[in-house]
C-alpha cells in the first residue's frame, strides 16, 4: 500500500523556521523525482519545490527561493522540506508529491502568524 505521510507543521511566528518531512513507503522511494506542493486558502494549488530522484538536482518557486531548502534522505524513505525567514502569505496546507506515479500525501499545514 502505498503512503505519503507529511508532519512537521504548525504555527510559527513571522521570521520563524520549520522543518517538513514526508515518509514514503509500499514503492520504491529512491526511483522517483518528489516534489511539494501548497494550496492557500481559497487558492490553488501552487509548487514549491522538485528534486530529482538522487537529489543532486533541485528547482524552487521564485517565492520561496533563497528561503526553502528540498532535501531527501533515500536511506530513510524520507522527503524534507526546510522553511526558514517564514512569511503570512507562506501559510498553506503543504503535500509531498511523486513525480510520475503521482501519489499524493495527506497534507501539513503550516501557519505563519503573530
Amino acid at each position: 500500500q502505498v503512503q505519503l505521510v507529511e508532519s512537521g507543521g504548525g504555527l510559527v511566528q513571522p521570521g520563524g523556521s520549520l522543518r517538513l518531512s514526508c515518509a514514503a513507503s509500499g514503492f520504491t522511494f529512491s526511483n522517483y523525482a518528489m516534489r511539494w506542493y501548497r494550496q492557500a486558502p481559497g487558492k490553488g494549488r501552487e509548487l514549491v519545490a522538485t528534486i530529482t530522484s538522487t537529489g543532486p538536482f533541485t528547482n524552487y518557486a521564485d517565492s520561496v527561493k533563497g528561503r526553502f531548502t528540498i532535501s531527501r534522505d533515500n536511506a530513510k524513505n524520507t522527503l524534507y522540506l526546510q522553511m526558514n525567514s517564514l512569511k503570512p502569505e507562506d501559510t498553506a496546507v503543504y503535500y509531498c508529491n511523486t513525480v510520475g506515479p503521482d501519489y499524493w500525501g495527506q497534507g501539513t499545514q503550516v501557519t505563519v502568524s503573530s
